[in-house]
Order: C-alpha cells, then sequence, then structure tokens
C-alpha cells in the first residue's frame, strides 16, 4: 500500500504549566497541511525490512516503532517499509509523527487488525504526544501533552497556507522545553478565547508561547514570520517548537 503522511501546523499553542512527570501541560489547535508530505509504501515481505531517506534510519524511525508496537498485540506477518521523506525534519510540523501514525493505520487496513480510530490514537500517543492527531487528520484541539484531542470546528477556506522552513535551522523540543515560559505565570487570554476572534485580529491574541526563546537563538525564524505579514498575511507564526513558519493569506 502506498499512503501520503501529511504534516500539521499549530493554531496557537500555549504551554501551561510543567507537570511532575517531566512533560509539560499544553493547548493548541491542531490543523492539518496537505500541501507537505512523505511518501510510505508497505508491502509484505519474507523478513521484516526498513528502506528510508539518506536522514531516515532504522534505528530512529518511528515507522518501525509503530511496527514493532502493534506486533507486541497482534500476529503481523514481515513487511518491507519504504519512506521517501520530502516534509521537513525536526520543523515543528510532526514529520515523523505522521510516518508513524499512517505506519499503523496501513497495518491496520492491508492487515484487517479491526482497530477503531480512537484504539490508533491509543497506539499513536506511545509513539509520540502529538502522534494521535494524524489518525484523525482533521482540525482537534489538543491538551494535556497534546494527546487529548476534541474536534474543533474550523473553516480556513478563505485563506491559503503557505509553510516554509528556514534552511538549514533545526530544533531541538527538548531544548525550546527548556526555556520556555509557561502560560500561567502571564497574562494573555487563553487560546479558546483568541481563536474566537476573527483572523484579523490573532496577531494581537493568539501566540504561539514557543517563539521568543525561539526567536532569540535562531533570528531567521522571527525573520521569516516578519517576511510573511510583509508579503501580506492576515496571521502568521511559527509551527510547534519550530522552525517552521506557516501564514494565512486571504484568496
Amino acid at each position: 500500500m502506498l499512503v501520503y503522511p501529511n504534516v500539521k501546523i499549530n493554531l496557537g499553542l500555549s504551554v501551561l504549566r510543567k507537570r511532575p512527570d517531566g512533560y509539560h501541560d499544553i493547548e493548541t489547535l491542531f490543523v492539518p497541511y496537505f500541501g507537505m508530505s512523505d511518501v510510505l509504501e508497505i508491502v509484505p515481505a519474507g523478513a521484516f525490512r526498513f528502506v528510508g531517506s539518506d536522514n531516515v534510519t532504522w534505528d530512529d524511525d518511528l515507522c518501525v516503532r509503530a511496527y514493532q508496537l502493534l506486533k507486541a498485540d497482534f500476529d503481523l506477518p514481515p513487511v518491507e517499509i519504504r519512506l521517501t521523506k520530502r516534509s521537513a525534519v525536526g520543523a515543528g510540523l510532526g514529520s515523523g509523527s505522521a510516518d508513524a501514525a499512517f505506519t499503523l493505520m496501513t497495518l491496520t487496513e492491508m492487515f484487517h487488525l479491526g482497530l477503531e480510530d480512537w484504539q490508533l490514537a491509543d497506539y499513536a500517543a506511545c509513539l509520540g504526544s502529538d502522534c494521535p492527531v494524524f489518525i484523525y487528520n482533521r482540525p482537534m484541539f489538543g491538551t494535556g501533552r497534546g494527546d487529548v484531542l476534541t474536534d474543533y470546528d474550523l473553516d480556513l477556506s478563505a485563506f491559503e497556507i503557505r509553510v516554509e522552513v528556514p534552511e538549514g535551522v533545526r530544533v531541538s523540543t527538548s531544548e525550546a522545553y527548556s526555556r520556555v515560559v509557561p502560560r500561567e505565570r502571564v497574562a494573555l487570554p487563553s487560546l479558546r478565547e483568541a481563536l474566537r476572534y476573527p483572523a484579523e485580529m490573532w496577531p494581537d491574541v493568539l501566540y504561539n508561547d514557543f517563539e521568543p526563546s525561539v526567536f532569540s537563538i535562531h533570528p531567521e525564524v522571527e525573520a521569516l514570520k516578519k517576511r510573511f505579514y510583509a508579503d501580506g498575511a492576515v496571521y502568521a507564526s511559527m509551527s510547534g517548537s519550530g522552525s517552521a513558519v506557516f501564514g494565512l493569506f486571504r484568496k
């Protein structure tokens, strides 16, 4: 089977507090972006094999972990997984998480495992906090670590979404979290409140809490956001913990 794992952007990202387990409670609106995707092919094989792009290794690829996770509970036959990376890695777009989620869904369909979306989302949560959102692949409001998802009615049909990644800039998620200032210390509107405003007002009320610390280390990311506004974006923001930036432009 051949599938095309897309990426996501974050409309607002509030880091609320650090949890006793070392993670952070967040609020964010995940929005799928279909203008950037990988190519994932899974076929039956005599022995398990993973074939990845030059920047993907067998040991650290989430597709391999997704296969192993399902194989622990189901009698899966061996397969060959071929992954061609076209989306940016380490850019806050959930590229690896998307590959893992699509692997779970593809294996479920290929071998008739009968798993429903909520069950697949539980498996996906074991692989990454933003992995479950790709099981649903529609706008979802994320809380907890980002893995507690609820549907969100969002219509962006009036906008063109543009996504760019500053060349050569990758942001470590762990480093970004170590520098972020939790929202509970800052008096700003909640994300749900901010999203109720018209998009033209979002630059004043809708924030990504990772931006200040990331911009201080990678000014190229801030420069890209400013360029989007100079080009006429109604709203522009860094996605996730960076380094990708997206802009909403009126059609």
